[in-house]
Parts: structure tokens; C-alpha cells; sequence
């Protein structure tokens, strides 16, 4: 499975706009290649490099198998949203306190529709893990001027 976007290349620096220095929008983000018994993605975007432990800027399950993009600022219809690190139900941008910072947006093609009993971050991490049959990672970069 392939993963990219139209916003910035894999292992580039991000556009201010996605971050919490502009308007903080979500990227585009597009995908090929999904394995044929796909019945849902799932998508996780975190920043391992943050002070604290991994935080989780987005959590987006039931995304539908015939999805194979999301455009900037959206979400795709049936899809849910799960709270991140900053307490909030939708996309967070990068932030970093201090220095560079990488955030990976991973996305997983599921052998389920729906990833029942997701309720946080934790059970969200739980059944991604135990129903994931595919996954894609782009990365990006961001240091705050």
C-alpha cells in the first residue's frame, strides 16, 4: 500500500498551514495499492519526537473501503473521529515545543467495517493492531520559526 500527498513530500518539512502556526488544516492525503479484502482504513498521525511520549494529533476509523483519498480539511463521510493528546475530536497540527519535529501519518487497511469499542486512544492503538492487514506511512517534518 502507498501512501502521499499533494502537500508536502515524504520525509519533507510540512507547510505552515497544516500546523498550529497557520490555519491548521488537515493535509490532503491519497492511497493506492489497498489489498483487495479491505473493509475499512484507519488513520493515525502522531509526533514520536514530543517531550512527553508520542502524542497523537489525529484519529480517524471507519473510513470506507471505496475511500482512496482525503482531501484537505475533510473527513470522508461514515468516517469517526477519536480524541487526540489535545483533547479535541478532529485534526491538531504540528506544534512542537522546540526543534524539528517528525509526524507520521500512518494509514491501515482493516479486515473490519467498524473498529467496535474504540473510545480512546488506547483501544483505538488495540484494534488497529489486532485487525490491520495493510499499512502506509508518510512523514513529514516541522520546526517552528
Amino acid at each position: 500500500m502507498k501512501l502521499w500527498s499533494k502537500d508536502f513530500q515524504h520525509e519533507g518539512m510540512i507547510p505552515s498551514q497544516f500546523t498550529c502556526d497557520g490555519p491548521d488544516i488537515s493535509p490532503h492525503l491519497e492511497w493506492s495499492e489497498a489489498p483487495k479484502e479491505t473493509k475499512s482504513f484507519a488513520l493515525i498521525v502522531d509526533d514520536p519526537d514530543a517531550p512527553v511520549g508520542t502524542w497523537v494529533h489525529w484519529l480517524v476509523c471507519d473510513i470506507p473501503p471505496n475511500v482512496k483519498s482525503i482531501p484537505r480539511n475533510s473527513l470522508p463521510r461514515g468516517a469517526r473521529q477519536v480524541k487526540n493528546d489535545f483533547g479535541k475530536v478532529e485534526y491538531g497540527g504540528p506544534c512542537p515545543p522546540s526543534g524539528t519535529h517528525r509526524y507520521f501519518f500512518k494509514l491501515y487497511a482493516l479486515k473490519v467495517e467498524k473498529l467496535e469499542g474504540v473510545t480512546d486512544k488506547r483501544s483505538f492503538y488495540k484494534k488497529v493492531e489486532e485487525n490491520k492487514i495493510a499499512e502506509a506511512v508518510l512523514m513529514g517534518k516541522y520546526k517552528r520559526k
